[in-house]
């Protein structure tokens, strides 16, 4: 029986509800997991790109172009127009050499580009001892170049170039034609050209016996090949390609290594100083490239290093024994939209094995004016907000499922355990009632019923439990008939057994012996509405009875009832117990009624008594089949019989039932043992004091 705090109850409840939160929780549970592991792999993922950055960055730097970057850092804070001399990380330039020319400024990348296949490199080279010289190398698309012819004053019917330069608060004019060198005025169509650029100061050049610059130097190359198409035969009358290269004798520059033990290159002003580059055209025409012209597009820079890093990596870059940074770099701002806050601290609170630990890396970069650290920090909390953003959107998925889920039980809960529930709760009362706890009622399932599996369970249930209700009522007014019976033929058999006391009530006389059985068997089943409540509300008196000579009489008399061969063996003694006489001669007849049905034919039946100082045992054996395993056990209980139909025999499976009852009642027990070749029953019974 089910305690007040017992589960059992609502077991099946606590099972269906637990398996949904168990569920949920699994969900939640997998979400939680997912988000670790891609913390995991993101955090991998992060490692392993951040130190391709820097390598990245590393190789960039140490390549000519980053070394030029490295070199000129204020560059990247100043206009792109007018040029400002850039610091080569090549000690000087072949000005005289075009393919050494070209190689040397698209390796450093110094060049400005402009539109219309322009473009202007102004540098000076490393080694101080090269010179003060000013190197200005670019490329422009003019038709076939006009060559000024040697001793003509009017350098204005030729290309040339013009460049202007502001050093230290001076400025220098110089103006290049363009000439061939063997002098010649005209050249060939379709030949590629090569031609001295002579320069003259500009202001001088009006004046007549003006001379050359002496450390001048400059150079024009002109190539066959159009501009605008690949073809490999030269086009009359196109744009073609042409280069140029100039060296630019700067004096307060020249001027200032030799006053000095130890010159300071590069000069601290470079930033400030500014060239102007015009190629003009024969005439008084547009210029073909103007170095101050708009759409100028920088060389690169180390600002052009920001794209590579992440939000929160930050790139510092110093001098090689220098405390202060020559340049600061850090990641674009992340926008990946709006985070949930609550789902950024979990992800925040998920352990991943060294991802607490700074981040960092660095390399040093060799250039001709000294070695240059970086060194380059990541964010590991960019994984975090990252993470974020991507499971704030797809935690709406989680919270459908888990809303789904909450949806799919509460419906359950609503439309089948709570019928459930209810029509549990209403048969455990008719339950209660069927044992006799409570009145029975009649069951109401009315507003459970329907077409479904469980309107269908509650309708038969309904109709069943009508149906036991009816049963319950007929059996109540049958135990009253029974009862009624019992009234009147133990008041038809008390008088004649009354009569016979008077006749056989003398001394001696053994009919009084079992006429007092009678009567005693009569008081006991006299008012009761079964045989089994009857003999368990039987109160017997119990006393002192000698056992030996009780049971010598029992086996003694047994032939008068029909019971033949019962030997008696016992101690020769007198053995006191406390028992009821006649109640205890009802046991002893009932098994020996039973022995006889079931020894074998021209068998003893044999009683013995074992006494000892606290309790006396009676074991009555018979010869003939064993009870069965299953019946063992039972036979003791009322009604119970291995005789088909026993009760219309007169066999009610009742004598052992009443045995156990009366031995109980004396303080005794009783058991049934099977033998090698029969069955005993063993009566233990206390001694008296």
């Amino acid at each position: 029986m089910a305690r007040w705090w017992s589960l059992a109850p609502f077991r099946l409840r606590l099972l269906f509800r637990g398996a949904f939160l168990l569920l949920a929780l699994a969900t939640l549970a997998l979400a939680l997991y997912v988000l670790k592991e891609e913390k995991q792999l993101g955090y991998r993922s992060y490692q392993t790109s951040f130190h391709k950055t820097a390598e990245q960055i590393a190789l960039r730097l140490r390549h000519p172009t980053g070394q030029l970057a490295l070199l000129n850092p204020p560059a990247a804070n100043t206009p792109v127009t007018p040029l400002h001399p850039l610091l080569l990380p090549f000690p000087a330039i072949d000005f005289d050499d075009q393919s050494k020319v070209q190689q040397a400024v698209e390796m450093s990348g110094c060049q400005v580009q402009y539109p219309a296949y322009g473009a202007v490199c102004v540098a000076i080279g490393s080694n101080p001892y090269a010179g003060g010289f000013i190197y200005v190398a670019g490329r422009f698309a003019s038709a076939q170049l006009v060559p000024h012819a040697r001793g003509d004053l009017d350098v204005t019917q030729a290309h040339r170039v013009r460049v202007t330069a502001t050093v230290r608060g001076q400025t220098y004019r110089w103006l290049a034609p363009f000439e061939l060198p063997d002098g010649r005025g005209t050249p060939d169509g379709d030949a590629a050209l090569r031609g001295r650029l002579t320069g003259f100061i500009e202001d001088e050049l009006a004046q007549p016996g003006a001379r050359p610059v002496k450390d001048f130097r400059g150079w024009l190359w002109q190539n066959p090949q159009c501009v605008s198409e690949d073809a490999t035969r030269p086009t009359t009358g196109c744009a073609r390609r042409a280069f140029f290269s100039v060296r630019l004798p700067v004096a307060v520059l020249r001027d200032a290594l030799f006053e000095k033990t130890r010159p300071v290159w590069p000069p601290a002003d470079l930033a400030r100083m500014q060239v102007r580059v015009e190629v003009l055209p024969p005439g008084q025409g547009v210029p073909l490239l103007d170095s101050n012209s708009s759409g100028a597009t920088p060389p690169f820079s180390l600002a052009d290093l920001t794209p590579l890093l992440l939000p929160g990596e930050t790139l510092r870059i110093r001098k090689q024994g220098s405390a202060q940074n020559l340049l600061t770099l850090a990641g674009l701002d992340d926008k990946r939209g709006d985070t949930a806050r609550w789902l950024g601290g979990v992800i925040r609170r998920l352990s991943v094995d060294g991802y607490d630990q700074p981040i960092q890396a660095s390399e040093i970069i060799n250039t001709p004016l000294g070695n240059y650290e970086l060194q380059l920090t990541g964010d590991i909390g960019g994984i975090n907000r990252s993470l974020a953003a991507v499971a704030t959107r797809i935690s709406w998925f989680v919270g459908a499922m888990l809303l789904a889920i909450a949806l799919t039980w509460a419906l359950i809960e609503i439309g089948i355990i709570r019928r459930i529930t209810v029509l549990t709760r209403r048969a455990a009362s008719v339950s209660r009632g069927v044992r006799g706890v409570g009145e029975l009622e009649q069951l109401e399932l009315g507003d459970l019923r329907g077409a479904d599996e469980l309107g269908v369970l509650a309708g038969a249930l309904s109709d069943l439990l009508q149906r036991v209700k009816e049963d319950v009522q007929r059996e109540q007014i049958r135990a009253e008939q029974e009862k009624d019976m019992w009234h009147a033929v133990g008041h038809e058999i008390m008088s004649p057994l009354q009569s016979l006391m008077a006749l056989h009530g003398g001394a001696g006389d053994e009919s009084a012996r079992y006429i007092h059985r009678m009567q005693q068997a009569i008081r006991i089943l006299y008012g009761s509405a079964s045989p089994s409540e009857a003999f368990q509300a039987t109160t017997l008196q119990v006393d002192s009875l000698e056992l030996d000579a009780f049971l010598h009489h029992v086996a003694g008399n047994a032939p008068c009832v029909g019971i033949n061969a019962v030997r008696y063996h016992g101690p020769g003694m007198a053995v006191q117990v406390r028992a009821d006489e006649y109640s205890l001669e009802d046991v002893i007849t009932h098994i020996l009624r039973n022995a006889e049905r079931y020894r074998l034919p021209d068998t003893p039946i044999d009683i013995t008594l074992e006494a000892t100082a606290t309790a006396a045992t009676v074991t009555i054996h018979n010869q003939g089949p064993n009870i069965p395993d299953t019946l063992i056990n039972a036979v003791f209980e009322y009604g119970v019989s291995d005789q088909q139909d026993a009760a219309a025999n007169g066999n009610r499976g009742q004598g052992l039932f009443v045995a156990k009852t009366y031995m109980a009642k004396m303080g005794g027990t009783i058991a049934a043992i099977n033998t090698g070749d029969g069955v005993s029953m063993v009566l233990t019974l206390q001694r008296a004091i």
